[in-house]
């Protein structure tokens, strides 16, 4: 085997996989890779793929001699490997392992090389021997293909001066062959990026070093009118001793694969805004959130500005009339422009929407339309905003659509772009579309919303006493708290006048929440007023309230404590419905909770209400509450109920304070459910007070 010594150097480059066959691979089936001083592969080309079988993720980093050799030649590749890492060069036909375990016969080069770490590896490169006879021909065919290939090629000298140019260049650049000869790409297509394209060519002259897929973007002679791409590849063209001779270049037109792998990201943003959109609009039932959220997702990802505006009739149908007649209301604005009048776009602003114009056109039609600078003088008819209207006439585009849910138009959505950016395409008006019309399906469930929690809110506060009666014996406070302020439920309370001076107290809580609750509770707050008024003792009241919710449905149930307090004996009868015991503070602070019959929730249909008596001398508090008061997610009823004792220590405090200081001490947050607390103390009674003799058969007495 004949070896010689190298003197030409291999630049180093990082393990990977080079080349590829292409177009290339039957005219010059040549595979090419690089070991390092270790004999690990490093580089692998897909021609050497094609050849041998093995993929570059499988074979870089083996040790090449155990993976390429069989292990009759293994002895001979350690003697040549020694060679070339000595600094010589091997030419040979060896015999190679394919990945199948096959061997292959090649022609052989094996030239000394850098390897990452700058150390002797080598560099490999093979023919398969059955294809040498081939080479012959294979160069008469790279002529062809020089002269025929699609790809732009062409050779320039050392002064980057043209030398040869092939047809599909010329094409590509608007310039016949002849006309590039002996000039630069500067002085030839000077409307592309051509300095910085020589300057990589001259790098590749100066390092050895070829460059792959420089991209070239801008107009020639062929498409004057439009940008186009080009990936640009450089190779150095070297003569036998390594001098440098020039550059071989190739181009291929990508523009249309540009345009459609930029179309897929476009896509694939407004798919991820979509995605976006339906996680952060409508995460609450708050009208004017809703609307703030719609802002946030459309500026500054979609427009550079966007503003939502609602129908007054909309917002307040029960007074819609002749004065709000096509009145619109800003719910929520977003103009990041320093230059903007953000005073005259303040949010909770009204205006008029003007006769005639595009604005009428769009609310009235339902359908989305570009707005134009001509436009602005009809919208902005005022001559006090004159900021406003120079503002608008320097806007890039603009867009308004419609609010439309359900088959109604709420209101509208503008949305604007500065002169600086790309206005809206078509593309563009479809999405931001589809953004506003699941926009508005969010802002028509949350002012449905509102509106019945305004009913409910209205229904509970008619059908919940504002001010406790004044009644003899007693002093009397309460309190009301919703679980939220965007939800309302049954709880509730109530004192009530009876014969011989007596006073009912009853508190309940329907399950559930929203209007349908609210008026629930008012059957049977009105229920138990009218029974009570007929002198009905506690346990049959709840034997008649269980009656009302039964025909009230089979899914409807209510907690409920009825107590009638005497202030001449001092007596208090007490029943229950499944509701939490009621606490008694005596005068020296000894607190207990009733252990009388709890009774089953009202609805059940169990009909086993029992009265328990209790007497409450003068100073003594009588604690009534529901359920939301003692129970949270962190912590059961037993442990509501220690706090709350601990709550009602100082019971000598004005009630006013003292229930403050309980709804403070078990509620710190926003309350989990809803809250009904009614606190009684018994007073001396003055004056006569005419006792009603009566017994009641069914009291469990203590």
């Amino acid at each position: 085997m004949d070896t010689y010594q190298s003197t030409s150097e291999v630049p180093d480059q990082p393990a990977a996989a080079v080349g590829y066959a292409g177009v290339l691979r039957e005219l010059l089936p040549i595979a090419l890779w690089r070991e390092d001083a270790d004999g690990r592969i490093v580089e692998w080309s897909l021609a050497a793929q094609d050849l041998l079988g093995h993929r570059p993720e499988d074979i870089l980093g083996r040790p090449g001699t155990s993976v390429l050799v069989p292990e009759a030649n293994r002895g001979l590749a350690d003697e040549l490997t020694r060679r070339v890492q000595a600094g010589g060069t091997v030419v040979g036909t060896l015999p190679v392992r394919h990945r199948d375990g096959h061997r292959v016969m090649m022609e052989m080069w094996i030239v000394p090389a850098a390897d990452p770490q700058g150390r002797t590896g080598a560099m490999l490169i093979a023919v398969e021997t059955s294809e040498v006879l081939h080479m012959r021909d294979s160069l008469a065919a790279l002529q062809s293909l020089f002269t025929q290939s699609p790809i732009g090629l062409a050779t320039l000298g050392p002064d980057l001066r043209f030398l040869r140019v092939n047809d599909a260049l010329a094409r590509m650049n608007g310039v016949s062959a002849a006309e590039h000869l002996g000039k630069r790409l500067t002085e030839v297509v000077p409307g592309v990026n051509a300095i910085a394209l020589e300057a990589t060519m001259r790098q590749v002259l100066d390092s050895g070093t070829a460059v792959v897929d420089v991209r070239r973007t801008g107009r020639t002679p062929a498409d004057p009118d439009r940008d186009r791409t080009w990936s640009c590849s450089y190779a150095p063209l070297l003569d036998g001793g390594g001098r440098p001779l020039g550059v071989i270049a190739s181009l291929i037109d990508i523009t249309e694969g540009q345009w459609a792998q930029a179309e897929a990201g476009r896509a694939r943003s407004r798919f991820a805004l979509l995605a976006e959109a339906g996680t952060r609009i409508g995460t609450t039932l708050d009208l004017k959130q809703t609307a703030q959220e719609i802002v946030e997702v459309l500026v500054p990802q979609l427009a550079d500005s966007a503003d939502v505006q609602l129908l007054e009739a909309v917002l307040e149908p029960d007074d819609a009339g002749g004065s709000t007649r096509g009145v619109l209301r800003r719910l929520a604005a977003r103009f990041p422009d320093p230059t903007a009048p953000t005073a005259k776009l303040a949010a909770g602003q009204t205006f008029q929407i003007p006769r005639g114009t595009v604005y009428e056109r769009v609310i009235e039609g339902g359908r989305a339309m570009n707005l134009y600078r001509s436009d602005v003088p009809a919208l902005i008819t005022d001559p006090r905003a004159e900021a406003l209207r120079a503002y608008l006439a320097t806007l890039g585009s603009a867009r308004l659509i419609p609010l439309v849910a359900r088959g109604t138009v709420l209101g509208a959505v503008a949305v604007t772009r500065v002169r600086e950016r790309e206005p809206f395409d078509d593309e563009d008006c479809v999405l931001v579309d589809e953004l506003v019309a699941r926009a508005a399906l969010n802002i028509d469930n949350a002012r449905m919303y509102t509106r019945q929690r305004q009913a409910a809110l209205t229904l509970q506060r008619s059908l919940t006493n504002s001010e406790l009666p004044r009644v003899a014996g007693l002093e009397l406070t309460g309190r009301y708290l919703p679980a939220s302020d965007h939800d309302v439920g049954g709880d509730w309370f109530d004192v009530i006048r009876l014969a011989g001076g007596r006073t009912g107290l009853v508190i309940g809580d329907v399950m559930g929440h929203g209007i349908h609750a609210a008026a629930v509770m008012g059957q049977l707050r009105t229920a138990v007023r009218t029974l009570a008024r007929h002198e009905v003792p506690p346990a049959r009241m709840l034997r008649s309230l269980d009656a009302v919710v039964a025909d009230l449905g089979e899914d409807e149930m209510a907690t409920c404590v009825y107590a009638v307090h005497d202030p001449v004996t001092g007596v208090c009868e007490i029943a229950r419905a499944g509701h939490p015991p009621p606490a008694v503070v005596t005068a020296d602070g000894t607190i207990t909770f009733l252990d009388g019959p709890p009774g089953t929730p009202l609805g059940t249909g169990g009909q086993d209400f029992r009265t328990e008596e209790v007497r409450l001398p003068p100073g003594t508090l009588l604690a009534l509450y529901t359920d939301g008061l003692i129970e949270a997610r962190d912590r059961d009823l037993d442990q509501g109920m220690d706090q709350l004792a601990l709550a009602l220590g100082d019971v000598r405090q004005p009630l006013e304070e003292l229930c403050d200081g309980i709804l403070a001490g078990l509620l710190p947050g926003a309350p989990q459910d809803d809250v009904a607390v009614l606190l009684a103390r018994t007073l001396p009674v003055t004056g006569e007070v005419r006792p009603l003799t009566r017994t009641a058969p069914d009291a469990h007495r203590r």
